[in-house]
């Protein structure tokens, strides 16, 4: 089974940026022990902060892999690109979140990747990455 799992803006700054509504451990530290608790899953990962790139990446990947963990960072509320990409692909996607989305700014609420994923995670600090690989098994 191979799992892209693709991260979008400021995910890059886990561990540093406000590590009470993010923990402070980085995204790398925490994806060697995803790798080791699912160790027959070849996982792949992919971050930035620029919008095309993810869209890219939802299209390299959306047609190839048996899955998608998507957390989108802001995008989620703003990219109505990355959603079409999702709806474009075969590849079915889980929507993830760090944190409680509905806890936070009226802005957070609205996604525009919830409609065309399969499912959505979100408030259970990292370990949401950790569920979204158990719906694929």
């Amino acid at each position: 089974m191979k799992i892209c799992i693709i991260n979008g803006p400021n995910l890059n700054l886990l561990g540093k940026r406000e590590p009470e509504v993010y923990g402070s451990q980085t995204f790398e530290d925490y994806f060697e022990i995803l790798k080791a608790k699912f160790p027959t899953i070849e996982f792949h990962y992919f971050q930035s902060n620029i919008e095309g790139e993810l869209i890219g990446k939802i299209q390299e990947v959306g047609f190839l892999y048996d899955g998608i963990i998507l957390n989108a960072g802001a995008y989620t509320h703003t990219s109505i690109g990355i959603g079409d990409a999702i709806k474009a692909i075969t590849t079915p996607v889980i929507e993830v979140h760090i944190s409680n989305t509905f806890g936070r700014e009226e802005f957070r609420h609205q996604s525009y990747i919830s409609g065309n994923a399969k499912g959505v995670i979100l408030g259970f600090g990292l370990k949401s990455y950790d569920l979204a690989v158990q719906s694929f098994l």
